[in-house]
């Protein structure tokens, strides 16, 4: 069933809340530049299993408001905050994947974890998407203002090339189209001021000071958040397990799905 929470006086979020009569609560976050829709075979599975999984539009993507700004992680973060109060939400599973998974690492350190049992991160651009001096591991700074540049000028062009990036397995047509359609329903400025982010921030002091169990899943072959970053993740964060998924890029939910689904589950019941 889906809601709105007013995260600011003129910002309402869309949130999906589907069983919410289960024994345990996962929060998603998706990733840039889809919705909480990019969840679909997780959201269509785990209430089966007893689970109650709410999902969210993040502003400026989805069924959400579009405001022009409020797109750095620290009100992002604020923003996942709103709603955990709004559903009054307490020893849940946070999970992220890519963007999302960033923005739960900055909610974890600002908030300090509130409501927040374990966290799972999936192709998390953390602590660094870009190369930095002091991080060398991430995608060159070029790419991501090609990105932005992209976005201003033609950005179904853009969106099209970015879902060339995010499959190792070969997917059809129909499964492309539905994922960059989800894109398009982005606003631009916000599909923008999400890459620019991620040049303007990082999160190496924000992982140590997550205290809770956080399972790192992460394909070997991603080209959006390459693998690098899921190790530095682990390393950074205390009480983390990684698991690499083999044969699988960025969007792993798909990539391997029944993988995914398994580990997911396995780390929210042990």
């Amino acid at each position: 069933m889906g809601y709105y929470v007013t995260v600011e006086p003129t910002v309402n979020l869309y949130v999906e809340d589907l069983n919410p009569t289960g024994n345990k609560t996962i929060l998603f976050v998706h990733g840039w530049p889809g919705n909480h829709n990019l969840f679909e075979y997780q959201l269509n599975q785990l209430p089966r299993l007893g689970y109650r999984c709410i999902a969210i539009d993040c502003r400026g993507f989805g069924l959400s408001d579009k405001p022009w700004d409020g797109y750095d992680y620290d009100r992002l973060a604020d923003d996942v905050r709103a709603v955990i109060d709004a559903f009054q939400l307490r020893d849940i599973t946070l999970a992220g994947h890519s963007t999302g998974g960033a923005i739960c690492i900055r909610y974890m350190a600002r908030h300090g974890g509130h409501g927040v049992k374990k966290l799972a991160l999936f192709a998390a651009a953390a602590p660094s998407l870009i190369q930095r001096p002091n991080f060398p591991s991430g995608l060159k700074e070029q790419a991501v203002l090609d990105i932005i540049s992209g976005t201003y000028s033609d950005r179904p062009k853009m969106l099209r090339g970015f879902g060339d990036m995010i499959f190792y397995h070969h997917v059809g047509p129909a499964l492309q189209d539905w994922i960059f359609q989800l894109g398009l329903q982005a606003a631009s400025w916000s599909t923008a001021a999400i890459a620019k982010t991620w040049i303007n921030e990082v999160l190496f002091d924000d992982m140590a000071k997550i205290k809770v169990p956080t399972l790192i899943l992460h394909g070997l072959n991603d080209r959006v958040c390459l693998y690098p970053l899921a190790v530095a993740q682990n390393k950074g964060i205390r009480n983390s397990v990684l698991v690499p998924f083999q044969q699988c890029g960025h969007f792993l939910f798909y990539d391997q799905m029944e993988q995914f689904n398994k580990e997911l589950i396995d780390f929210t019941r042990n």
